[in-house]
């Protein structure tokens, strides 16, 4: 299963260049909200929140647009499929899913490692588990 990870031995510096780049990816500008990766304070230090691939957001989509790739292990939102509902939005456990008002369908991580690639630190990777 692919999954993007956030190490626990390097620290990250809050620079947001992860968040940057996924709101980007996805949306075309640079807008903390509009992306599926999150900093957060925890301990008193800034920690990457990222997507652990549950399937919450699956067994909540009330159209069946969220489906999970057997190869990769990664669940994704289909755009033909998803009204935009925010049903995904709500169950996300750690506040990853994104509907932003712009766009007909919500999006969520899909280890697609864009994040990784632009962190400083190397405090991101994708990984096979």
């Amino acid at each position: 299963m692919k999954k993007l990870t956030a190490s626990k031995t390097i620290e990250c510096m809050a620079c947001l260049q992860c968040v940057r780049a996924c709101s980007e990816a996805y949306y075309k500008e640079f807008h903390p909200d509009k992306s599926n990766i999150k900093i957060i304070e925890k301990n008193g230090a800034a920690k990457p929140q990222v997507c652990i691939q549950c399937g919450k957001c699956a067994r909540a989509c009330p159209n069946n647009a969220i489906t999970r790739n057997e190869k990769t292990g990664v669940y994704m939102i289909s755009k033909k499929l998803c009204t935009g509902c925010g049903t995904c939005v709500d169950e996300c456990p750690f506040g990853l899913i994104v509907k932003a008002p712009d766009k007909e369908y919500a999006s969520k991580c899909v280890a697609c490692g864009i994040c990784a690639k632009a962190c400083p630190m190397d405090v991101l990777e994708v990984v096979d588990k």
